[in-house]
């Protein structure tokens, strides 16, 4: 078996590519259900966020395995493969579980140690588990790339201060303007990132707000979040006129096509307007910009705005690689103990097999008058006599770091107890 994930991220694709392979939640359990059905794919997990989508998964054989990877991304995005090889990385085994560890601990997002991200990974193996993608190795290596992700949180200040993409939005939108509290904000959406750009837009100074949402009812659940401050909020079919009555609009929603563009703006737009986007796939349609005076940033538009937040950072994402690099060798020895099961579970049931065979004589010899309780404590001493004689070995086994001992180790077993001709029988 071989772990690889392959994927794409901020750092080397545009979002007008990166919407194109977006995943959003209800399309998980398809997207899962067709990867797994590969010859290839043995596991499988998909994290797809505004910044990335990466497929991890356990391969029967890697090379075949990535194929079948890559083309199920051009497939899904539309995109001929050979134009769509250029944007996508590929890590495999050690690197791939490394680059997990590392977007757990929030070292490879677009805002250096956000938290969001964390979260993020713990949906996904939630979902993969729930899509019957993620098995015993994809748990494993999710389990402790989300303890990698708590630890560098704990026990570094990485996230100290820490701005996510809304507030990077938010940043970006007062270094437009000379004052946030002049300005009238339009939020539309009202799940997490629209509640940090509330936050954060209050924050900075903000005072005049409206929620725009399908559902009024959580818009206004959002708005009660921030008693201080009279938010006020519309439903989604009054967007239009929302955007009408703001200076600035910043788009959050879920939505898989754009609900901003062109033909819906005309009527409003006016010198000034700014739109600030930061869902992928993009709320606002490209050709919002060949509207006169309305100026719109996506997320790609933040990268100067967190630059600026990035170096104060950077010693204390050293730190934590020093974190991450124990928890990939706690991985790594989880990985090779793996080695170990089937000669584990062929000795033990070849001493199990022994100890029933010779339970049985020994019964037999006593007659149907012995007592069933006494045949009962017979059971129980033979199971505590192999239990107690297979335990030393097999966690020795287990534990033997050196790769070329274990294998030794191995051998010898196999050689002592003859288990290759029990592998065999249990096969046939």
């Amino acid at each position: 078996m071989n772990i690889a994930v392959v994927g794409l991220s901020h750092k080397t694709t545009p979002v007008e590519i990166r919407e194109k392979l977006s995943i959003p939640e209800p399309q998980i359990e398809s997207a899962i259900a067709q990867l797994c059905s590969y010859p290839n794919i043995e596991e499988v997990a998909v994290l797809s966020t505004c910044n990335r989508l990466e497929i991890y998964f356990i391969a029967k054989d890697t090379e075949p395995g990535v194929r079948e990877v890559s083309q199920f991304l051009a497939d899904r995005s539309h995109i001929y493969l050979p134009k769509l090889r250029p944007y996508l990385f590929v890590l495999l085994h050690q690197d791939a579980v490394m680059h997990l560890m590392r977007v757990s601990a929030g070292l490879e997002s677009l805002v250096l140690g956000e938290g969001q991200i964390l979260a993020q990974v713990k949906t996904t193996h939630k979902l993969g588990q729930k899509h019957k993608g993620v098995g015993r190795v994809l748990n494993q290596l999710f389990k402790q790339a989300i303890g990698a992700g708590k630890r560098v949180r704990t026990e570094t200040s990485i996230g100290t201060g820490a701005v996510s993409i809304s507030s990077a939005a938010v940043e970006l939108a007062q270094m437009k303007v000379s004052d946030l509290a002049t300005q009238r904000l339009c939020i539309v959406g009202a799940g997490k990132m629209a509640r940090l750009l509330v936050q954060h837009a209050i924050a900075k100074g903000a005072r005049q707000l409206t929620i725009v949402n399908r559902s009024t009812h959580r818009a206004r659940d959002l708005a009660e979040k921030f008693p201080d401050v009279d938010i006020a909020v519309r439903p989604l079919s009054e967007m239009t006129s929302a955007v009408e009555e703001a200076d600035m609009v910043f788009t959050s929603t879920g939505a898989t096509e754009p609900i901003l563009h062109r033909d819906n703006l005309q009527p409003v737009a006016r010198e000034g307007l700014m739109l600030f986007d930061i869902s992928v796939p993009r709320n606002v349609h490209a050709n919002v910009s060949e509207l006169d005076g309305v100026r719109c940033f996506n997320v790609d538009d933040l990268k100067a705005v967190v630059a600026q937040n990035q170096e104060s950072r950077r010693q204390m994402a050293m730190e934590a690689e020093v974190l991450l690099e124990a928890q990939v060798a706690d991985f790594e020895n989880w990985w090779r103990s793996l080695e170990t099961v089937p000669t584990i579970s062929c000795l033990r049931r070849k001493v199990e097999t022994i100890r029933e065979q010779e339970l049985e004589k020994a019964l037999s010899r006593l007659g149907t008058e012995f007592a069933e309780k006494h045949q009962e404590v017979i059971e129980a001493l033979t199971r505590g006599i192999v239990n107690k004689i297979l335990h030393d070995p097999m966690v020795q086994l287990r534990a033997q770091q050196d790769i070329e001992a274990r294998r030794r180790a191995m051998q010898t077993l196999h050689t002592l107890f003859d288990l290759e001709m029990e592998e065999e029988a249990a096969r046939g």
